[in-house]
């Protein structure tokens, strides 16, 4: 399909944009709103306004200001601003349409719309906004009002980071204009100033490329895209397809399974039903829909497109999410694979017939005592699952499964798979004597580091997916990835930013900066610290470093593009940069953050021009901030962790922090051990937030998710006592056992589906049958056995009498026998992850000194303090040491 039509379905149906119309509370009455009136054709009975309830409710009315289309199937867009001063939540939609009229119309969120003054032809190349856009509501058909369950709602104001509504209504016949009415279709929001603790959001599932041919019985379009965000709870879903529709079904697929969200008939009042109430989405479910059309009475191919003649295929899932981690709008119009849809249930196959009756009671479900229209679903913190509102992040103790052989960890990132990426200094170190007083790399003879200094880890279990980096690096510090996989990395001692490819060659693709040579000009660095990457623009920015104070910008291509410094709301009383060490780009806000270390503060800037947007400085860091990342669910998190200064006294620990208020959401520190130079941070795509420690050696897991809390606190050392159990047993059995072991999981999955009286019976009496016939062989067996046995027992007993009698002078004592103690002594010598003498071989002369501290059970000893504080401090501080005179 051509990219104009291509265009004009996402023009149709994914543009995005927000604003609020505030009118004045003089006009209209309560009682008209509350019933919802479906005719928007009269403008005099239909004024703008906002009736005020009491001091935290109100309603808005969202309106097109008497419009009349020019033609069939044209799109007319309004946009209001969001005047409210202070965060509000929209709890109610209540159209005000006829599909006499209006084919559909949806209302956006968004900072800048495509025009402020009237109304504007939305259909065109202009669109709905100029930035990106968040759908939050769509009707079609005489759907009834949506009224949304308690304690969710759609954040709008002042955090939200919508300034406007836009209002797109899709105009399809024109002759309903025959009669030259002007209208002025559109929407009340009814609101709320009480914050909400759980935040609406949409996900559009939407077909791009289906082709309807011509007198074709059946067509399905099938859309499916793996989920890698916090976890959502649909409580409805909309359907949304023209005339040639027949069914519209939407599921989540976790571990093979197909569970329905939603299945209506989009030629039904395409309103947002309640959807499945026993259903959440996780990080790794799968979320998919089928629509089936018909090509029956059409004589030519039936395309995506957005004109009444064309088709759509889009299914919505309204649902609510923990307001700290919210995300108010995803989509996915990726072609779902025939092997995939192998498996779907049949239900999604079955057009559903829609009889002039079902249309006239559709247009009244969900309607309760308590409430009036279309009541999507109760109460969610009554639903399952709860989400909780304790947000802390505790370690994941038991990660990673087996120890990761690292030498000093220096930078933390995310791959396109999600996976984590280590970058770490091998056998090489930082010490007193690494850079002379012109910030020159001494050891350079010994040449670049021999291990792989880029590992691909797998956040959940730890085990090492891929390791590359060998003989390119000689003291790493930051790394990130772009769109394209691609690593972006420091080095401190080569003064470069390299682009490395991700698959495996260690091809350098940019090298910016000159090796091995400091400088102070636009083409070179000294000791740059860290990237970020801009995946819109490609442009990438450079803290730069330990002996400069400056940011740095550069095109995809490595063309330098400006430069800024430290900024300050107060010009006269600007502090500079004093070693910007960690750098993260704020994708939603077109922001770059800095970790202005030795200042133990953040500030962030515009991306496109280095103004200044604000700094957040507090007393908890200590003096110092190592490292920040970013999470642009709800107002913005910014997770950071902090270092030890020499000017005051902080505990070593991290940080979660609001973006918008800088208020301290959390702080989090390792349970099992304490953090000695906390030196990156980045949050993985479910939640969990992985620390790189560059003395400690380690990488730490912390997680928020209720399972892992519920079950510590529950009773997790019966779990790992009965794991530990499991191991031992299974590493002291011979191999024909290990195999039936691993059978046994999947024959006790078999014996939980659940049966009829029939199949119980049928299979109770199989199994009779073989049991009797093993009693009646086994008793035999067992008595020869035992008169053999009696004997041997009888020698072994005299054996050990007459041990004892001549060992009586010795004290015996006995090792605890538990059952850890033993797991620990055979993990020590049958898992090993690493070979420490394969994988840190030494360049020949090069000084090993710092790796005879790591041991193969996870290089988790304690430092020692002696011989390595020289190389802390020079990590720490912005000038390197004087030289010594002795």
């Amino acid at each position: 399909m051509g990219v104009p039509v291509l265009y004009a379905v996402v023009l149709a149906s994914i543009s995005q944009s927000l604003s609020l119309q505030i009118q004045n509370p003089l006009y209209g009455s309560k009682s008209s709103q509350e019933n919802g009136s479906l005719d928007g054709s009269s403008c005099e009975s239909k004024p703008e306004q906002q009736v005020f309830m009491n001091s935290n409710n109100f309603s808005v009315d969202i309106r097109m200001p008497g419009v009349v289309p020019t033609g069939s199937d044209t799109y007319l867009c309004k946009a209001f601003p969001v005047l409210t001063s202070r965060d509000a939540y929209i709890v109610d939609f209540i159209p005000h349409a006829s599909m006499d009229t209006v084919h559909h119309m949806i209302l956006f969120g968004c900072q800048t719309p495509v025009s402020t003054s009237s109304y504007w032809d939305c259909g065109s190349v202009q669109g709905t906004c100029e930035d990106e856009a968040s759908i939050m509501y769509a009707w079609a058909r005489n759907a009834p009002r949506t009224k949304l369950p308690k304690d969710v709602g759609f954040k709008v104001g002042r955090n939200s980071g919508m300034s406007y509504f836009v209002l797109q209504i899709h105009y399809g016949d024109v002759s309903a204009f025959r009669d030259h009415h002007k209208d002025c279709s559109g929407l009340t929001l009814q609101m709320t100033s009480k914050p909400q603790p759980f935040i609406a959001g949409i996900y559009l599932l939407m077909s791009v490329d289906t082709v309807i041919l011509p007198g074709k019985r059946v067509t399905d379009a099938d859309i499916a895209c793996d989920y890698t965000s916090y976890p959502i709870y649909p409580f409805a879903f909309r359907t949304h397809t023209h005339h040639l529709g027949k069914v519209v079904s939407g599921y989540r697929i976790r571990d093979g399974k197909w569970t329905l969200i939603g299945r209506q008939s989009p030629q039904l009042p395409q309103a947002f039903y309640p959807a499945n109430k026993e259903v959440s989405v996780k990080y790794g479910d799968t979320i998919a829909a089928r629509c089936v059309f018909t090509g029956e009475g059409r004589t030519s191919k039936t395309y995506i497109g957005g004109t009444s003649a064309d088709e759509m295929c889009n299914f919505y899932v309204m649902y609510y999410m923990d307001s700290k981690h919210a995300v108010p709008y995803m989509n996915c119009m990726e072609t779902g694979s025939k092997e995939l849809f192998q498996h779907i249930p049949a239900e999604a196959n079955i057009p559903i017939t829609v009889s002039p009756g079902q249309m006239n009671a559709m247009m009244h479900m969900g309607h309760s005592p308590d409430h009036q229209g279309n009541t999507l679903a109760g109460d969610p913190k009554k639903a399952e699952p709860v989400l909780d509102q304790d947000y802390h992040l505790e370690q994941v103790s038991a990660w990673p499964q087996n120890p990761l052989q690292l030498g000093q960890v220096s930078g933390l990132a995310l791959d396109s798979d999600y996976n984590l990426v280590i970058f770490h200094r091998g056998d090489h170190r930082w010490e007193a004597d690494t850079f002379s007083i012109q910030y020159r790399y001494q050891p350079r003879s010994l040449g670049p580091i021999q291990q792989s200094t880029i590992l691909v880890v797998d956040p959940a279990k730890g085990n090492i997916l891929k390791a590359s980096g060998r003989n390119m690096f000689y003291l790493p510090h930051g790394i990130t990835t772009d769109k394209d996989n691609n690593y972006w990395v420091t080095d401190v001692a080569l003064h470069q930013v390299l682009k490395v490819s991700s698959d495996g060659r260690d091809r350098i693709l940019l090298a910016l900066g000159e090796a091995f040579t400091p400088g102070t000009d636009n083409n070179h660095f000294c000791q740059p610290t860290d990237v970020a990457v801009d995946a819109e623009t490609g442009n990438i920015f450079v803290s730069d470093g330990y002996c400069n104070s400056r940011i740095l910008k550069f095109s995809a291509d490595g063309n330098y593009l400006a430069g800024f410094f430290a900024g300050s709301s107060d010009r006269r009383r600007r502090v500079p940069f004093k070693i910007p060490h960690s750098l993260v780009f704020l994708p939603d806000r077109r922001e770059v953050c800095v970790a202005d270390r030795e200042n133990g503060r953040i500030q962030c800037f515009i991306a496109e021009t280095g103004e200044f947007v604000k700094e957040i400085k507090k007393a908890e860091f200590g003096g110092e901030v190592f490292a920040i990342t970013y999470s642009p669910g709800g107002d913005g998190l910014i997770f950071a962790v902090n270092g030890q200064s020499q000017y005051a006294s902080a505990p070593l620990r991290g940080f979660v922090i609001n973006y918008s208020t800088e208020d301290i959401l959390d702080t989090f520190s390792p349970s099992t051990k304490d953090f000695k130079m906390p030196h990156d941070i980045i949050e993985s795509s479910d939640g969990s937030v992985f620390v790189g420690d560059a003395v400690s050696n380690l990488v730490f897991k912390f997680t928020t998710e209720k399972f892992h809390r519920s079950v510590k606190k529950a009773g997790i050392e019966v779990q790992q006592l009965e794991e530990k159990e499991t191991f031992f047993q299974t590493k002291l059995r011979p191999d024909l056992n290990v195999s039936k072991t691993a059978v046994k999981p999947e024959k006790h999955t078999v014996a939980q589906q659940p049966q009829s009286h029939e199949e119980a019976e049928e299979e109770e009496r199989k199994q009779s049958a073989p049991k009797a016939e093993r009693a009646a062989g086994v008793l035999p067996v067992i008595i020869i056995t035992t008169l053999l046995l009696i004997p041997l027992l009888i020698v072994i007993t005299l054996g050990l009498f007459i041990c004892w009698k001549r060992n009586n002078r010795y004290e015996v004592k006995s090792e605890p026998s538990s059952v850890g103690g033993i797991l620990g002594k055979i993990r020590g010598k049958a898992v090993g992850g690493l070979n420490l003498g394969n994988f840190f071989a030494s360049h020949k002369g090069y000084s090993r000194q710092g790796f005879d501290q790591l041991s193969t059970e996870g290089s988790d000893q304690e430092r020692n303090d002696e011989d390595s504080s020289d190389s802390e401090n020079e990590e720490y501080s912005a000038l390197p040491p004087p030289q010594s005179t002795s």
